[in-house]
């Protein structure tokens, strides 16, 4: 992908009393800038409670920022983190480079990875959302006067001009983007009606979700790549169990650190396959820094959807890549926060996948016999 930005520094703030990993999230955030051919040159951290309001970090490491962006020709700075109105224009004034944060690097991928209508008109709307309360740090252009046709006055800014035009962008975005959701709607409405149950597969994004659906489905069209968001739009496959029962496998776009609200949002209608499903394969890859991290990420992300009460099966992929020893510890440690005990498999060696139906279809006839039951006894209440 073209980019006129190739070298960043990175801007990671290290909060304290909190439990996340600073080193993972910029690793990470190297790895997602990666996927945009930019290449991570320097890294400056700051221990602090909470962001500074008006620089992110201390001016003093803004300085030092400034000092290195010389020194290493640095074309962009990255923040780990959300930035607010205020510091984004201020880092841009003083730093005298673009500016980025968390989300917009996420939402650049998507950008780069949506090519269906659907997919595209939910990055748009997300950019959207992200762009409106931001206005206000894009500089003095902002703050101009103006009149004229269109406008509401002489005294009307641009920046409020620009405002009013995101704002039917959007509201003109989530009416067709509500149409995609009533035609979902309508096809899930189809399957329950033909009695077909649904297994989503969920997780962090390049966990190797898309391969595992490939290796279940035999479907060898199944576009998979070895790198970030490359599922954006669900790719849905029917397979047939072991005990002759047909199931349709769900595949839909990963989960991330801190993955923006304004996708979670745009999303709603892809992610909806999620909430709607029968059962959830949870992937996990146990190459992640920290897997069980990794799956707490994928747990809160299902909460935030409102898939917290869905029942699971957890998945460690890739075991082709892992020594024995390591993954017999991963299974024990996984098993003992989730409750669920993991099945190992290798989606793109094809190992294990008749056990991993075996018990895909063991749980959809336990969750068919509990529905049943709790029915009957609706009915006898």
């Amino acid at each position: 992908m073209e980019n006129r930005y190739n070298k960043a520094l990175l801007l990671c703030l290290d909060r304290q009393r909190s439990d996340e990993d600073p080193d993972i999230l910029a690793d990470e955030l190297a790895l997602l800038l990666a996927n945009l051919n930019i290449k991570v040159v320097g890294r400056i951290d700051q221990k602090r409670i909470s962001p500074d309001p008006a620089t992110f970090l201390g001016k003093g490491k803004v300085l030092e920022a400034r000092e290195l962006i010389n020194l290493l020709g640095v074309n962009i700075v990255v923040c780990n983190d959300s930035l607010l109105s205020t510091q984004l224009h201020n880092l841009r004034s003083l730093l005298g480079v673009e500016v980025w944060d968390r989300p917009f690097v996420i939402m650049k991928i998507f950008e780069s990875r949506a090519h269906s209508a659907e997919a595209k008109l939910q990055v748009e709307l997300a950019m959207c959302k992200y762009e409106i309360p931001l206005l206000k740090g894009l500089g003095k252009q902002m703050s101009q006067t103006g009149g004229g046709i269109g406008t509401r006055g002489p005294g009307e800014t641009e920046f409020e001009r620009h405002r009013r035009k995101l704002e039917r962008k959007v509201v003109s975005l989530q009416r067709k983007l509500e149409q995609v959701r009533k035609r979902r709607c309508n096809s899930r409405k189809r399957r329950k009606r033909s009695n077909i149950s649904t297994v989503a597969i969920v997780g962090y994004t390049n966990s190797g979700k898309s391969t595992l659906l490939r290796a279940l489905s035999h479907d060898d069209e199944i576009y998979c790549a070895d790198k970030l968001f490359a599922t954006l739009d669900p790719k849905v496959r029917r397979v047939k169990l072991p005990g002759g029962k047909h199931v349709l496998f769900a595949d839909t776009v990963g989960f991330i650190r801190k993955l923006p609200v304004e996708l979670v949002a745009a999303f709603r209608a892809t992610l909806e396959e999620v909430n709607e499903a029968n059962l959830l394969l949870v992937v996990i890859d146990p190459l992640d820094k920290d897997p069980l991290e990794s799956l707490t990420v994928v747990e809160e992300t299902l909460k935030q959807i409102g898939a917290a009460s869905i029942p699971r099966i957890i998945v460690v992929n890739k075991i082709d890549m892992i020594e024995k020893d390591q993954l017999q510890s991963l299974l024990e440690r996984l098993s003992l926060p989730s409750g669920f005990e993991a099945v190992p498999v290798s989606a793109l060696k094809n190992i294990n996948i008749s056990t991993l139906l075996k018990r895909i279809e063991s749980s959809l006839s336990r969750i068919d016999s509990d529905v049943k039951l709790f029915t009957d006894t609706y009915k006898l209440a």
